[in-house]
């Protein structure tokens, strides 16, 4: 007779979810036993790490991700990342092992009390079942909801004394979609107002490249001649950056980023929040006399946009059906400011920042994939290295550190996995580096080839440049002495070499992305506290 472990199994070979990431712990053991041939399991060393890893590969690969987790501890361990999970709308299955069902009224050791509660507000449903029977519905109904949009993480609490139950009949496959088309009258309402503007701006979000619609994107600019910024903080890239139309990324605070949209009477946004903002400086939401249209498959985006009129619908979808719709301007194109480009940075001893993102810009390789968790140092890397390929930038969404060295082993994994085969660079900081650093043990097990590059400042360099902003002077806990980003990387089975000069970068990310495993790159750059702003 099969058990619900078997049936479970059999759901997840269905659903094409055959691999899973995690960190095994005693609630987990009885669904992890004798483990199928046919499965992948991702050893991370930490339930974060596991979290992160699934969302990199989710979103790499574009299908979602089951990561298993400890029980109320474990689940706890994982929270920062679930978090991050969320606000990238990424979608992932998270399961957690929870106590055997005849010792739960004795709340025992390793039982979680409020499993449904524990992840909320972070995940779009969480659940317990009811009978051990009903775990494989369950799975279905979770990646059902995971993968309709906006897409995120779902949670269910599986009791350990479930797998082994004797399972009821195997529920049968069923699909959903994931698009929408935008409501055709409001769509209409948009064209006019689109056509009838004097001087329109494009604000795009991450829901364009989520949604593969960077022709379109790219069509629709050249079709209202009109100029494109990245919104604020965004964790994908959205626009080819060396297209002449791209103008870059707006900032995220409420005065500056009205600022720099004066002078245009009508702002699309498109696959992203009505902003995201931080830190709070004031000033109004948008130039005087312009009027917003918001294009989101969030209705929570829509609702709380503080300004604007919106538009429910898979960006994608919009996108092309404003190119059918709008008819072309007849206004030139917008050209670039006419400032002389800027001189090439300084190459001093330590490298600053802007001359070390230079020296990795100078040997990007055509088709790499960028991931990035270096706050401080943004700025300096997006000035100097332009995306110009979908899906190749991954960030947190969320703010929070610890996501990006994982996540960007869960892409080259993903990339591995599809055939695609892309290179990927992480660059992050030495203080993010070290919230989830034993990430590079599974990288290595995995001998993936990805090479992470770690501008070493020995310093939160951001949270000095909110401190001045802010006027907080006195903060303790902002300096990083004595990590030794070498010999650790070396500890865990990585290849590593502290760079100096833009030859050395060069040559180093040359072997790394040919290597038969992980290469971190420490290189130690001017402890200059870049602005926030």
């Amino acid at each position: 007779m099969a058990t619900v472990r078997d049936a479970t199994y059999d759901v997840l070979r269905t659903l094409g979810m055959t691999t899973v990431f995690g960190n095994p712990g005693s609630t987990e053991e009885p669904f992890l036993q004798d483990f199928p041939a046919d499965f992948h399991y991702v050893h991370a060393l930490h339930e974060a790490t596991a979290v992160a890893m699934a969302d990199g590969y989710a979103q790499a690969s574009g299908v979602p991700a089951h990561v298993n987790l400890h029980t109320a501890p474990g689940t706890g361990n994982g929270m920062g990342n679930l978090v991050t999970a969320w606000h990238n709308k990424t979608p992932l299955i998270v399961t957690a092992g929870q106590q055997t069902r005849e010792m739960l009224l004795l709340e025992p050791r390793l039982a979680s009390r409020r499993p449904t509660e524990l992840p909320q507000p972070y995940v779009k449903w969480a659940y317990e079942p009811a009978r051990a029977q009903d775990i494989p519905a369950a799975m279905l109904r979770a990646y059902a909801t995971a993968v309709q949009p906006p897409a995120g993480p779902v949670f269910l609490s599986l009791p350990m004394d479930d797998w082994a139950q004797p399972a009821d009949p195997p529920p049968a496959p069923r699909t959903v979609a994931t698009r929408f088309a935008p409501d055709p009258q409001r769509l209409e309402e948009f064209v006019r107002a689109l056509a009838g503007s004097r001087n329109p701006v494009l604000v795009y979000g991450p829901g364009v490249d989520r949604s593969g619609s960077w022709p379109a994107a790219v069509a629709l600019a050249e079709r209202l001649a009109a100029p494109v910024w990245s919104a604020p903080a965004t964790e994908r890239a959205v626009f080819p950056e060396d297209h002449p139309h791209f103008r870059g990324v707006l900032p995220y605070a409420i005065g500056p980023l009205a600022e720099a949209l004066r002078g245009h009477d009508m702002v699309l946004v498109v696959g992203a929040p009505v902003f995201r903002y931080y830190p709070y400086v004031p000033g109004g939401h948008l130039p005087d006399g312009a009027r917003l249209l918001h294009i989101t498959d969030d209705p929570d985006e829509a609702a709380r946009a503080p300004v604007g009129d919106s538009l429910l619908s898979d960006p994608g979808l919009a996108l092309a059906a404003l190119v059918e719709g709008v008819p072309p301007s007849d206004r030139p194109a917008p050209t670039r400011p006419d400032a002389p480009p800027p001189p090439p940075p300084e190459i001093g001893t330590p490298l600053s920042a802007d001359a070390m993102f230079a020296a990795l810009a100078a040997h990007w390789p055509t088709d790499g994939v960028l991931v990035q968790e270096s706050p401080s140092n943004l700025s300096a890397l997006r000035r100097q290295l332009r995306i110009t390929r979908p899906a190749s930038y991954f960030t947190m969404a969320s703010g929070g550190l610890g996501y990006g060295l994982p996540a960007a082993i869960g892409v080259a994994l993903a990339e591995r996995d599809t055939g695609r085969g892309r290179p990927v660079v992480a660059v992050i900081g030495d203080g993010s580096f070290h919230y989830s650093v034993q990430a590079l043990w599974t990288a290595a097990r995995l001998a993936l080839p990805v090479v992470v590059v770690v501008p070493v400042n020995q310093q939160y360099a951001i949270l000095k440049a909110f401190a001045e902003l802010k006027h907080t002077p006195g903060v303790p806990g902002l300096d990083l002495p004595g990590l030794d980003v070498t010999a650790i990387a070396a500890g865990y089975g990585c290849a590593t070499q502290v760079v100096e000069t833009p030859d050395q970068l060069g040559a180093a990310l040359s072997a790394g992305l040919r290597a038969d495993r992980p290469t971190v790159l420490p290189v130690p750059i001017s402890t200059d506290v870049p602005s926030i702003l």
